[in-house]
């Protein structure tokens, strides 16, 4: 579902998918190809979110933002795995983000770094660049080979794939394209 929220209304980029049982509503802007996938919640109300092209949110994932606090910013081509909670921080280009990951408020995780399955980045952390970040609150383990950092991009790609193949089933009503 796509919502406005009082005069706040999602924008979409080119060839967008929204699960038909996500939520994506408020002051929110997906860039051209973003999947949101099945019961996710993108939740833009008190607050901006923005994910760059290509990027995908897996089934049940939450974006949010607090009142007054940062936006909640997704770059390019970043994979969020399933039930992963992005509170108001930023997540720069290439970056994978683990299944059940939490990354919280002011948080920054760097262009190509990867937050392991489960782990949680606390409010204000910093993960550099090409680093892999696990446990919980999460450290920087070591930095990802570049071997490591080709196959999460290969992922990214190939949910662009699958979405592209959903998106002909779930196509989006023509209210909800490109506002």
């Amino acid at each position: 579902m796509i919502a406005a929220i009082a005069d706040k209304k999602p924008r979409l980029g080119e060839g967008v998918f929204v699960a038909p049982s996500a939520l994506v509503a408020g002051e929110v802007d997906l860039a051209d190809e973003v999947s949101v996938w099945y019961g996710c919640v993108i939740r833009g109300d008190v607050g901006a979110i923005a994910v760059g092209a290509r990027s995908n949110i897996q089934d049940m994932s939450v974006l949010h933002v607090s009142r007054g606090g940062p936006p909640c910013l997704v770059g390019r081509d970043v994979l969020v795995g399933h039930r992963a909670v992005l509170h108001g921080c930023s997540i720069e280009d290439e970056a994978f983000i683990g299944i059940g990951a939490i990354i919280l408020d002011g948080a920054r995780v760097g262009a190509g770094a990867m937050i392991a399955a489960g782990g949680l980045v606390p409010p204000g952390a910093l993960i550099p660049p090409g680093a892999l970040a696990m446990g919980s609150p999460a450290k920087v383990k070591r930095q990802l080979s570049s071997e490591e950092m080709a196959r999460n991009q290969a992922q990214t790609r190939e949910y662009l794939q699958t979405a592209r193949q959903h998106r002909r089933l779930w196509p989006l009503p023509q209210d909800d394209r490109r506002r």
